[in-house]
């Protein structure tokens, strides 16, 4: 029977933990995540375990990233089932309750720019990345890792905080991991459960317009007219488009030619109530 990981839930305990770790020479890996683990997530674990010699699984539900309109109360939680899929597979949970991370006072949080206010995501959830960058630097400071592992399918936080870090200089290498698909090309995401099943059979379009656009572009055509067309791929499979966007790669700066990348292609879009997130290199 694969071996149970520890559960720290207050700092004292993690803590503790961490200076055995330290005091022993080793490496820690951190895998910040808000549970409802998938095949994505175990991806992200499994590279954190190629990577250092101890791993940490954070499991907080942030309210801080969430508006009051959004879907905190509803998110999926699933704790139990969590623990049993890390198993055997990492040697630490971290989860912490919101009275531990946001105990009575707390009143500091971190403002973040550059990718953060890209006019992507940003847009359409103006809180989300100041309660990002909050909880992930809480993270960094609590658990004290070498490596903090994000997967790449929320590309511009992953950039969000790698710029955070480096400008705050915290001794952690934030390393990107590339996104997990279902066999249609679908991300897999723990907000897939919130579609029907005719959604979901027309959800994967928006990577197979991804992958076409990327292809079109890369092969020299205009990133203009590749990008107006697939706005109407995308609306006709039936999604709601919120964004359709070419940017730099790291800076997630706008682009209009080719020569300025490296490129990356960021989308969002609703099927129904469920809203998707997706991204691809060019």
């Amino acid at each position: 029977m694969a071996r149970r990981p520890i559960i720290d839930r207050t700092i004292k305990a993690l803590r503790d933990k961490i200076a055995g770790f330290h005091a022993a020479g080793e490496t820690i890996a951190l895998v910040p995540t808000m549970g409802a683990l998938h095949a994505g997530h175990m991806a992200i674990v499994r590279r954190a375990r190629r990577r250092a010699d101890r791993v940490i699984v954070s499991i907080f539900v942030n309210p801080a990233q969430f508006a009051p309109h959004e879907d905190f109360a509803s998110y999926p939680r699933n704790f139990d089932a969590d623990v049993a899929a890390l198993a055997g597979e990492i040697d630490l949970i971290w989860a912490p309750s919101r009275e531990v991370v946001y105990p009575e006072g707390f009143a500091t949080t971190v403002v973040v720019k550059g990718p953060a206010v890209a006019d992507l995501e940003d847009r359409f959830r103006p809180q989300f990345f100041g309660g990002v960058a909050t909880v992930v630097t809480k993270l960094f400071t609590q658990c004290g890792p070498d490596f903090a592992l994000f997967g790449e399918k929320d590309y511009q936080q992953l950039k969000t905080v790698t710029r955070m870090a480096a400008d705050l200089d915290l001794a952690v290498k934030v390393i990107g991991v590339p996104t997990v698909r279902e066999k249609d090309g679908l991300a897999l995401s723990s907000r897939n459960v919130y579609l029907s099943p005719s959604e979901r059979a027309a959800a994967p379009a928006l990577f197979r317009t991804l992958r076409a656009s990327a292809a079109r572009i890369a092969a020299g055509e205009a990133i203009v007219r590749v990008m107006s067309e697939g706005v109407i791929a995308i609306e006709e499979a039936g999604f709601a488009i919120d964004y359709f966007e070419a940017r730099h790669a790291e800076t997630l700066a706008r682009v209009e030619h080719l020569h300025q990348g490296p490129i990356r292609l960021l989308a969002a879009a609703r099927l129904g109530s469920t809203r998707l997130i997706d991204n691809m290199p060019v």
